[in-house]
């Protein structure tokens, strides 16, 4: 394979056309190994997929007008590992720039989704429960949403919803006791 990888790389050197397709499937998964090493470098929240990272390194190589010529096969795959370096460099680049939020922090928020831990009966029935509850009390039923679908948090909820604090707190205490109703029977 090494001394295939090595005669495809001369004849692309030379201006063969045909070599770039052929060269792609011998040194693909190598490609690969490289980029996924790559990638587990990065930061966590990487958007880049190590597919996509070899193949614009594959199309930097060779399909590019600057391409060079290749001595060898390592030559080649120390020059994919550059041209992926660079593609990484040039994407943390871009996302630092203020248009593209750079100057912005990043926040973990932590929200606990009750509905999520239900079983899929008694969600139907919360459903259920939830429609009733819409009809007769739509501000109830909205703040229900948010905080049990949702998950957000009975502060973050009012301010969501345009209402007090303390008016919050009295329509969930309704809405538990609404559901509480409803669901036991």
């Amino acid at each position: 394979m090494a001394t295939d990888v090595t005669t495809l790389l001369s004849r692309i050197d030379s201006g063969d056309p045909s070599a770039a397709e052929e060269l792609m499937p011998l040194v693909y998964e190598e490609l690969r190994i490289l980029a996924t090493a790559r990638m587990l470098q990065e930061s966590p929240g990487q958007t880049l997929q190590a597919t996509a990272l070899v193949h614009e390194a594959y199309m930097r190589l060779v399909e590019g007008s600057n391409s060079q010529p290749w001595d060898s096969r390592g030559h080649f795959f120390a020059a994919a590992a550059e041209a992926m370096r660079r593609i990484l460099i040039d994407r943390a680049r871009a996302k630092s720039r203020p248009k593209h939020g750079g100057d912005r922090q990043r926040m973990e928020l932590e929200i606990h989704c009750p509905a999520g831990n239900e079983t899929p009966d008694r969600l139907l029935a919360i459903d259920e429960a939830l429609e009733k509850l819409q009809i007769e009390y739509p501000h109830v039923a909205d703040l229900l949403k948010l905080r049990y679908f949702a998950g957000v948090p009975l502060k973050d909820a009012a301010e969501l919803l345009n209402i007090s604090p303390a008016t919050a707190k009295r329509r969930w205490a309704f809405a538990r006791a609404f559901l509480y109703g409803e669901l036991a029977d």
